[in-house]
């Protein structure tokens, strides 16, 4: 028999997982303090989430944590998830059905537009453009995401639309209908972001793209056929190839 027979949503647990590697390969993780959750319920209060303080670079399948938005007594079991973890997609998935995968992490590029006085991104390459108006600026930092700050960041999740959160001197919260879609998004918003901090180090004027091009862009760039899957499954594909037990 092999381990995913007795464990549910395997194939949901193994997309996290390798999400999970991906990220500490591009490190973009920050040492034990970030974390990622799918809904698998209907109502999207049900969800997958990583465990308290495991390393993304050693996260398995068989590992994620299954937790309950309405249960509050989830945080005093001996699998209790991190505190902060709890409070920011225990937020999420109680308040934004919409949200049904949640990327949150520290990466260095997303960080330093997060901690500028303006965070926004202007659409200065095709990057950029994927995020054109599609972006939720929180410029009311209140502290660690524990339940009040958590709550607080998921009721500016209004917009369908905007499904990236600059969290002002904090990091980037990312949503999604799959981890397919929501990786992708991280990892080019990070890659945005990067283009843009690198542009105004350089001191020179941007080039900003005119709103109809910018517009243009990001539609053509949302109706890109299946490049979300097709990036996961590459990296899936990759890290099989090199052997590892991530979807164990």
């Amino acid at each position: 028999m092999t381990i995913h027979q007795n464990i549910s949503h395997w194939a949901e647990r193994v997309d996290l997982a390798a999400a999970f590697r991906w990220t500490a390969r591009l490190d973009m993780h920050e040492a034990v303090s970030n974390h990622f959750s799918l809904a698998v319920s209907d109502d999207g209060s049900q969800f997958l989430m990583n465990p308290n303080q495991m390393h993304f670079a050693r996260i398995k399948a068989s590992d994620m944590l299954m937790i309950d938005a309405n249960d509050p007594s989830t945080m005093e079991g001996p699998n209790a998830p991190d505190p902060t973890a709890w409070g920011l997609h225990g937020g999420l998935h109680r308040l934004v059905p919409h949200a049904r995968c949640a990327m949150h992490v520290h990466s260095i590029h997303a960080t330093v537009l997060a901690s500028l006085a303006d965070s926004t991104l202007p659409p200065i390459d095709q990057n950029c453009c994927t995020f054109y108006d599609r972006v939720v600026v929180d410029d009311g930092y209140g502290g660690l995401a524990f339940e009040d700050e958590g709550a607080r960041c998921a009721a500016l999740f209004t917009d369908p639309k905007k499904k990236v959160m600059v969290m002002g001197n904090h990091g980037v919260l990312v949503i999604g209908d799959t981890v397919a879609e929501t990786f992708n998004r991280m990892y080019y918003f990070e890659r945005a972001a990067e283009t843009y901090i690198r542009a105004l180090q350089t001191g020179q004027p941007l080039r900003i793209l005119p709103h109809d091009i910018a517009e243009k862009t990001a539609q053509q760039i949302e109706a890109y056929p299946e490049q979300d899957q097709r990036h996961l499954s590459e990296l899936k594909a990759l890290l099989d190839r090199e052997g590892s037990d991530y979807a164990t």
